[in-house]
Protein backbone atom coordinates (compact mmCIF):
# COMPACT_ATOMS: atom_id res chain seq x y z
CA UNK A 1 0.00 0.00 0.00
CA UNK A 2 1.37 3.38 -1.11
CA UNK A 3 -0.06 6.77 -0.32
CA UNK A 4 0.82 9.97 -2.19
CA UNK A 5 -0.06 13.41 -0.85
CA UNK A 6 0.41 16.52 -2.98
CA UNK A 7 0.70 20.09 -1.82
CA UNK A 8 1.72 23.47 -3.17
CA UNK A 9 -0.96 24.21 -5.73
CA UNK A 10 -2.77 27.51 -5.87
CA UNK A 11 -3.41 30.67 -7.82
CA UNK A 12 -0.52 32.58 -9.35
CA UNK A 13 -0.14 35.33 -11.92
CA UNK A 14 1.44 34.70 -15.30
CA UNK A 15 5.21 34.71 -15.06
CA UNK A 16 5.16 33.59 -11.46
CA UNK A 17 6.33 30.40 -9.82
CA UNK A 18 4.94 27.53 -7.78
CA UNK A 19 6.58 24.53 -6.15
CA UNK A 20 4.56 21.32 -5.91
CA UNK A 21 5.46 18.59 -3.44
CA UNK A 22 4.49 14.92 -3.38
CA UNK A 23 5.19 12.94 -0.23
CA UNK A 24 5.09 9.14 -0.47
CA UNK A 25 4.41 6.85 2.45
CA UNK A 26 3.57 3.22 3.12
CA UNK A 27 5.19 0.32 1.28
CA UNK A 28 7.33 2.42 -1.03
CA UNK A 29 10.32 0.09 -1.34
CA UNK A 30 9.46 -1.10 -4.85
CA UNK A 31 8.79 2.31 -6.39
CA UNK A 32 10.90 2.73 -9.52
CA UNK A 33 9.88 6.16 -10.76
CA UNK A 34 7.64 9.07 -9.93
CA UNK A 35 6.12 11.81 -12.00
CA UNK A 36 3.64 14.59 -12.42
CA UNK A 37 0.62 14.53 -14.72
CA UNK A 38 -1.82 17.29 -15.47
CA UNK A 39 -5.26 17.55 -17.00
CA UNK A 40 -6.99 20.73 -18.06
CA UNK A 41 -10.76 20.88 -18.68
CA UNK A 42 -11.62 19.36 -22.04
CA UNK A 43 -8.09 18.11 -22.64
CA UNK A 44 -6.29 14.80 -22.39
CA UNK A 45 -4.20 14.01 -19.35
CA UNK A 46 -0.52 14.42 -20.11
CA UNK A 47 2.74 13.51 -18.45
CA UNK A 48 4.51 16.69 -17.43
CA UNK A 49 7.71 15.31 -15.92
CA UNK A 50 9.10 12.10 -14.48
CA UNK A 51 12.14 11.03 -12.51
CA UNK A 52 13.60 7.58 -11.94
CA UNK A 53 15.07 6.22 -8.74
CA UNK A 54 18.47 6.85 -10.29
CA UNK A 55 17.68 10.49 -11.00
CA UNK A 56 17.04 10.39 -14.75
CA UNK A 57 14.43 12.95 -15.78
CA UNK A 58 12.06 13.51 -18.69
CA UNK A 59 9.89 16.50 -19.52
CA UNK A 60 7.04 17.33 -21.82
CA UNK A 61 8.13 19.65 -24.61
CA UNK A 62 5.71 22.30 -23.41
CA UNK A 63 7.47 22.69 -20.05
CA UNK A 64 11.13 22.17 -20.93
CA UNK A 65 13.25 25.01 -19.64
CA UNK A 66 10.54 26.17 -17.23
CA UNK A 67 9.79 23.19 -14.96
CA UNK A 68 12.23 21.12 -12.92
CA UNK A 69 11.48 17.81 -11.24
CA UNK A 70 13.62 16.64 -8.34
CA UNK A 71 13.60 13.87 -5.78
CA UNK A 72 14.66 13.70 -2.14
CA UNK A 73 14.89 10.01 -1.32
CA UNK A 74 15.61 10.67 2.35
CA UNK A 75 12.28 12.46 2.65
CA UNK A 76 10.43 10.22 0.16
CA UNK A 77 9.33 13.37 -1.60
CA UNK A 78 9.26 14.53 -5.22
CA UNK A 79 9.08 18.19 -6.18
CA UNK A 80 8.02 20.07 -9.27
CA UNK A 81 9.42 23.58 -9.49
CA UNK A 82 7.34 25.56 -11.97
CA UNK A 83 8.74 28.86 -13.22
CA UNK A 84 7.58 31.32 -15.85
CA UNK A 85 4.05 30.01 -15.53
CA UNK A 86 1.59 30.59 -18.35
CA UNK A 87 -2.21 30.52 -18.39
CA UNK A 88 -2.04 27.32 -20.45
CA UNK A 89 -0.37 25.62 -17.48
CA UNK A 90 -3.68 25.83 -15.62
CA UNK A 91 -4.75 22.28 -14.76
CA UNK A 92 -5.21 19.73 -12.04
CA UNK A 93 -1.81 18.25 -11.30
CA UNK A 94 -1.49 14.68 -10.01
CA UNK A 95 1.52 12.97 -8.56
CA UNK A 96 2.06 9.35 -9.60
CA UNK A 97 4.41 6.53 -8.63
CA UNK A 98 5.18 3.35 -10.55
CA UNK A 99 5.99 -0.03 -9.03
CA UNK A 100 7.16 -2.78 -11.42
CA UNK A 101 5.86 -6.31 -10.91
CA UNK A 102 7.88 -9.51 -10.99
CA UNK A 103 6.92 -10.23 -14.57
CA UNK A 104 5.74 -7.77 -17.15
CA UNK A 105 3.46 -4.99 -16.01
CA UNK A 106 3.34 -2.63 -13.10
CA UNK A 107 1.02 -0.83 -10.73
CA UNK A 108 0.60 2.94 -10.57
CA UNK A 109 -0.33 4.91 -7.48
CA UNK A 110 -1.94 8.34 -7.66
CA UNK A 111 -2.26 11.34 -5.43
CA UNK A 112 -5.52 13.18 -4.97
CA UNK A 113 -4.58 16.08 -7.24
CA UNK A 114 -3.88 19.74 -6.66
CA UNK A 115 -5.25 22.66 -8.65
CA UNK A 116 -2.86 25.08 -10.34
CA UNK A 117 -4.43 28.21 -11.78
CA UNK A 118 -2.40 30.81 -13.67
CA UNK A 119 -4.09 34.13 -14.28
CA UNK A 120 -3.23 36.62 -16.99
Amino acid sequence: QVQLVESGGGLVQAGGSLRLSCAASGSIFGINSMGWYRQAPGKQRELVASISSGGSTNYADSVKGRFTISRDNAKNTVYLQMNSLKPEDTAVYNCAAREPRGGSGWIDYWGQGTQVTVSS
